[in-house]
Order: C-alpha cells, then structure tokens, then sequence
C-alpha cells in the first residue's frame, strides 16, 4: 500500500501557499495524499455573501486538490470558529483515524492568525488521540495506531504575531514544481480576484512565489523551497522518524544553525 500523507491547514488557499510544493513532490514520490481546509473560507470575501463565498470557496479547494491529486475532505467549522474545543478535536480525529497517514502536514504553532494556531493545536491533539479506545470521534472510527510523524510548515509572513523570523529545520527545494504549486493556488480565483482588484495583477500569486523565493534564499541553496520543522516524536511513534528528510533527501537542505538534538 502507499504511505500517505494528510495536509491539514485552515482555509481554503493555506495549503496552496505553505505545503503544495512538498506536496506535488511526495505524490511524485508515490505517496497518497489528503487535503482538508479545518475552516470553509465563509468571511474570506468582500463581494459574497457568508453562505456564498463557502460555497464558492469549497469549490475553488475542490479543484485545487483535483489538480493535485488529492482526496479532499470537507471542512468542519466557519472561519473564526477554530477553537481549541473537544468538538473539533473529535471531529478531527474522525479523518485521522479513516485516512490513517504517516504523515500529518499542520500549520505553524506560531502564526499571524489565531485560526491558523488553534489548527494547529487541534491537528496534533487528534493525532495524539488516534489510538485511544475509549476516545469516540464525530463521526465515530475505530481508533488506529499506526506511527506517524507530524511535521509544521512556515508561518504565512515568515514571521510570528511578534514579527520573529521562524527558523526551519530543513528546507525542500520545489523549483521543479513551483508552476503547478502557482497553478494550484489560482484555482482560488475568488481570493485572487479580490486581491488582484486592490494590490494589482497576479499579486495573490506573486506573494506566494515572492515566499517561495525567499524560503529559497535563506535555504542558501535553491531558487524556491518551503521550509519545514519536525514536531517530537514523543506520543506519535515509537521511535523518532524522518520521512520527508529521508524520502526527499535529494532536495533537502540543513544549514547548521538549523540542526537540533
């Protein structure tokens, strides 16, 4: 069977900014992977109404996990609903414990946006709770206990809430795939049009290349890249793994400020 991977983020376009290179790679490298937004996108519009523009949004995420070639899974909360709650948590461990992944792709712990930490923190409860039995989800699925690695992407801005740049501990090249990571991210069009409206043309995507570029830069190694850092071990797998360093190895780069014990 293949190994598989679920990319878990906030809001329909997070994925596409912060994980879609490493993406496009892993399914390259013959991995399954899944694509959930925890957040509909449903205040994310300036012209559709708050039921519109989830509609409209779903969509958009529909056919950028398509391109990918992703299974896609449908969002739990309304913007501004992720909170650290059980209810989430349990309806999170629900698509846990159906998709059984070996790797688990979550925001940053340290965003600009309150949404994406509390994404965050409910990823890795959930994939904490996967194996206990006496922990229903919602929808109930029989609890699993395969390991599992967990890895947290770049914060959007690079930086925290603070303005502190966030060090990675590796970085993965995606030059070869930063036209379909470009691609994907424009089938939010809602979102691009917003923006293209009031910042000038292709912004939206030029943002995302602009942090590709610079990920790329502070690599000291590749042109693009997205930067990754491993969460612990501890309460996941029974020994310490590195999948994406080892499945990726040849587009991997460690600088040695970034290495940890």
């Amino acid at each position: 069977m293949p190994k598989k991977v679920l990319a878990l983020h906030c809001h329909p376009d997070d994925i596409e900014f912060m994980m879609a290179g490493t993406l496009f790679l892993l399914k390259d490298a013959g991995f399954e992977i899944h694509y959930m937004n925890m957040a509909n996108g449903c205040y994310g519009s300036a012209v559709y109404s708050k039921d519109k523009a989830a509609v409209v949004r779903r969509d958009e995420a529909i056919q950028a996990a398509r391109f990918l070639g992703a299974d896609f899974h449908e969002s739990i909360t309304d913007d501004l609903g992720v909170y650290y709650t059980p209810d989430l948590i349990r309806k999170t461990l629900s698509i846990i414990r159906t998709v059984a992944p070996d790797i688990v792709l979550l925001p940053s712990p340290e965003e600009y946006m309150e949404d994406h930490m509390n994404t965050c923190r409910v990823g890795v409860t959930a994939a904490f709770c996967r194996a206990m039995p006496s922990l229903q989800s919602i929808p109930d699925v029989a609890p699993v206990g395969n390991d599992l690695t967990i890895y947290h992407a770049m914060p959007y801005g690079l930086t925290d809430g603070m303005r502190n740049k966030i060090i990675p501990d590796f970085y993965i090249d995606i030059e070869s795939v930063i036209e379909k990571k470009r691609t994907m991210l424009g089938y939010h069009k809602s979102q691009k049009e917003w923006l293209d409206e009031s910042q000038g043309i292709d912004s939206y995507l030029d943002t995302m290349q602009e942090m590709s570029a610079s990920m790329g830069s502070n690599s000291k190694t590749f042109n693009f890249a997205e930067g990754w850092r491993r969460h612990s071990h501890i309460g996941f797998s029974a020994n310490e793994m590195k999948p994406l360093e080892e499945i990726l190895s040849k587009k991997i780069a460690i600088l040695p400020e970034n290495n940890k014990a």
